[in-house]
């Protein structure tokens, strides 16, 4: 099966998975909100009024944080980005756009919302893993990848 997937990075993506997890289950059990990070941007922005601004500024502080740390004890993760900086902004507005009409993103709804069977969170789930996919094959067919 790795074959279909050179890139593949099974181990990695276990150790990110559970970290994840384990980072939604302590801000659930231990603060009692959800671990969704347009929530928390939003509040962490002044946008929204809870959870507690401290709580929500420490945890969007915490994200670039983790990745400088997995940087400095690694070789880092190699990424690709589109070379037009015109697209990865509609994209980010695109993003934050139906982050606000589901009422929430891929981790509110995706990680915390569907293990606690929402219904309203697996709809979302499903609904933004089939918009991607579709996206992702209208992009590839219209030679657009990268």
């Amino acid at each position: 099966m790795l074959d279909l997937f050179p890139q593949a990075q099974p181990v990695q993506g276990l150790i990110g998975g559970v970290l994840i997890g384990l980072a939604g289950a302590i801000m659930l059990l231990g603060v009692g909100r959800i671990a969704g990070v347009s929530g928390l941007a939003a509040r962490a922005l002044g946008l929204s009024s809870s959870p507690p601004w401290p709580t929500a500024a420490l945890f969007i502080a915490g994200l670039p944080l983790g990745a400088l740390l997995v940087a400095g004890l690694t070789d880092g993760i190699p990424a690709r980005f589109p070379q037009s900086n015109a697209i990865l902004i509609v994209a980010g507005l695109v993003t934050g756009l139906g982050t606000r009409m589901g009422s929430g993103c891929t981790s509110g709804h995706g990680v915390c919302g569907v293990s606690r069977l929402s219904r309203r969170s697996i709809v979302a789930t499903v609904s933004f893993m089939a918009s991607g996919m579709v996206t992702v094959a209208l992009v590839n067919a219209f030679g657009g990848g990268w």
